[in-house]
């Protein structure tokens, strides 16, 4: 589970960033905690309208991202900070991604009432038209009197305190599972167009996508740098052919798919028939749609579209590709400077040489029985094995099912890459 901590307060020194760190640490078990802080970002000024700045679209993808949101407030005259209340107007002016999220409220004070009054208040903003938040009813956690509740490691001394805090936290991650299940909302993303009819920056126009001789094509009519050109990037300087080099020398294979859907690369090493995901020099420039069966379409939308959204940062998905291996098909989203989401890079990986380098080196080994090397799932050979995505159980000798959309096909058959490689004979 995945958790977003907000530290309330601006202050170089506060305790309420104290508390979260605390749980950050003493709760890594049960859930990831990633704190963000409200002296991070600018104040809300409606006549300056920064909600489109790297700072507040990257807090935006962050509580998308999150299953669940604390907030530690701080108590001044009654109410929250200012920093705090600035960070949700950001959250309610043109953006809601706090709409349908479970949040729990938590604070600290000096005094006996924890910030009880704040707390009050924050529940009502939060509840309020345009924020929409849906704050963890009863379970306030109030820590009063703070300046004796750490010890000098930064964990609270009190077995009670501790107690009640784990019981708050424990209820907050059972009403995530109620509230996730209600949303209804959840699954209703933007669709996406498989077939790359719109445009980006980047997109070369008036050159046939699906041509197969799209990279001389679009090479003749931008005129690329190549060769021995010098191209300076973030970190350094290289020449086309060093970059290109260094992609090919990567161990696993490559692939990138643009913002509107448009399979643009992919680091060539060896025949389509020796590669994982089948490709061939003149599908680069297809829509991604002509990249696969049509079986697979939903399946290739739901992922790009969560990696778009910024529900996911990233998608892994093992696929079967014989014995012997354990390969695995990685989805990374891409985002620009200014954090708008950008692409895909796709790397596909067969972590079993890895595994086996690692266990002789090392001189362990797998314990418990027969034991999957990466998921750590005990079982014999004779039991029936799942399928990589719907889980179905099969024997081992009936028809492989296609990983991504579950169909059911013969083990010679070559696999369909989840995104980018379509199953094909070359």
């Amino acid at each position: 589970m995945k958790l977003l901590g907000i530290v309330g307060s601006a202050a170089e020194e506060s305790y309420n960033r104290q508390l979260l760190q605390y749980i950050e640490k003493e709760f890594a078990t049960k859930f990831d905690l990633e704190l963000i802080e409200v002296k991070d970002l600018p104040l809300f000024d409606e006549s300056n309208d920064q909600t489109e700045s790297v700072a507040i679209q990257n807090l935006n993808r962050k509580v998308l991202r999150a299953d669940g949101v604390i907030i530690a407030t701080a108590e001044h005259n009654h109410t929250i900070t200012p920093g705090l209340k600035s960070l949700i107007e950001w959250l309610s002016f043109k953006i809601h991604p706090l709409a349908n999220k479970p949040v729990l409220i938590v604070g600290c004070s000096f005094y006996d009432q924890g910030t009880s009054r704040a707390q009050l208040h924050l529940r009502q903003i939060l509840e309020s038209p345009g924020v929409n938040a849906i704050a963890m009813p009863g379970n306030e956690f109030l820590l009063g009197n703070v300046k004796e509740a750490f010890d000098e490691f930064g964990n609270l001394k009190d077995d009670k305190t501790r107690t009640f805090l784990q019981a708050t936290l424990q209820k907050f991650m059972k009403f995530i599972s109620v509230v996730s299940k209600l949303d209804e909302t959840k699954d209703q993303l933007p669709d996406e167009d498989l077939q790359a009819r719109g445009s980006v920056a980047t997109t070369i126009p008036d050159v046939d996508m699906s041509s197969d001789h799209w990279v001389e094509e679009a090479a003749a009519k931008v005129h690329p740098v190549k060769g021995d050109t010098y191209v300076q990037l973030d970190h350094g300087i290289l020449t086309v052919d060093q970059i290109d080099e260094l992609l090919k020398s990567m161990p696993f294979e490559i692939t990138f798919v643009d913002g509107n859907n448009q399979f643009l690369y992919f680091n060539h090493t060896e025949d389509s028939k020796n590669m994982f995901a089948h490709r061939k020099p003149e599908q680069v420039g297809n829509p991604i749609g002509n990249c696969h069966p049509a079986r697979t379409h939903e399946h290739v939308k739901q992922v790009i579209s969560m990696l778009r959204a910024g529900k996911l940062d990233s998608f892994h998905m093992p696929v079967p590709h014989g014995p012997g291996k354990y390969v695995v098909h990685n989805y990374q989203a891409l985002h620009d400077t200014d954090g708008n989401y950008s692409g895909i890079n796709e790397y596909i990986l067969d972590f079993q040489p890895i595994i086996d380098w690692y266990l002789k080196k090392t001189g362990k080994q797998l314990v418990g029985g027969k034991v999957d090397a990466v998921s750590g799932a005990s079982k014999k050979d004779t039991v029936e094995k799942p399928d990589a995505v719907s889980s179905a159980s099969k024997k081992d000798d009936t028809e492989k099912p296609d990983a991504t959309s579950g169909a059911s096909e013969k083990v010679s058959r070559q696999q369909p890459d989840a995104i980018s490689g379509a199953s094909e004979k070359d």
